[in-house]
């Protein structure tokens, strides 16, 4: 018994070392495990921060962008409204002016003339009166759409379309001219032929007067 007892502690005196050894191997080998974990992690955390970085950095780059196209944007609205010597100095301008000019001056001389003679009655009058003060109303309208056109700050509108909204006001005002004279000519015309009828009349009158 004696025998087996000290066989055993000398066996337990031989692995003790053993194990203790193999205990501190299999801690230095978690320790190891542990910092290449770490040093993954810490990679990680690298890589995050970067394309954070590169988030950020792109974020503020295209908010400058947006900014910068913003204050483009806005300079290029800002100059729409205003009227370049181009647009003023148009020789349609003038033209128009011209015509509004014209149509107030043959309109009154015309409905004047045609309003001195006993050729048209009141109701016929009245309609020419009607007629010519629609005509002139709306020549006044297009005068102040001429007008926004040329003033600053009133229309976002770049040349061209400036160019092309006088082009239709010049259009619309030259018809408008054209009516009014051919309106004239044949109140005229219609005027003359009662003329002629009264003359007749009268003629033929006279004569009947004269006779026995």
């Amino acid at each position: 018994m004696k025998k087996i007892l000290l066989s055993l502690i000398l066996a337990l005196s031989v692995l003790a070392p053993f194990n203790r050894a193999s205990a501190q191997t299999a801690e230095v080998t978690q320790l190891i495990l542990n910092i290449e974990k770490l040093n993954q992690l810490r990679k990680i955390l690298k890589e995050l921060k970067n394309g954070y970085d590169i988030l950020v950095k792109g974020y503020d780059t295209i908010r400058d962008l947006s900014r910068g196209n913003f204050k483009l944007h806005e300079a290029f609205l800002d100059g729409l409204l205003e009227v370049s010597p181009a647009v003023k100095n148009y020789k349609r301008v003038a033209d128009i002016i011209r015509f509004q000019q014209q149509l107030l001056g043959e309109y009154q001389a015309a409905f004047g003339q045609l309003r001195s003679t006993d050729y048209f009655n009141q109701d016929e009058l009245g309609y020419m009166s009607g007629v010519y003060s629609r005509l002139i109303n709306q020549s006044l309208k297009n005068l102040d759409a001429l007008t926004t056109v040329l003033t600053n700050k009133k229309l976002r509108m770049s040349d061209d379309e400036r160019l092309s909204a006088i082009d239709e006001i010049y259009e619309d005002m030259q018809q408008k001219l054209q009516f009014l004279r051919h309106f004239n000519a044949t109140a005229s015309v219609l005027a003359l032929q009662r003329a002629k009828e009264y003359s007749d009349t009268e003629m033929i009158e006279q004569l009947y007067d004269v006779q026995p």
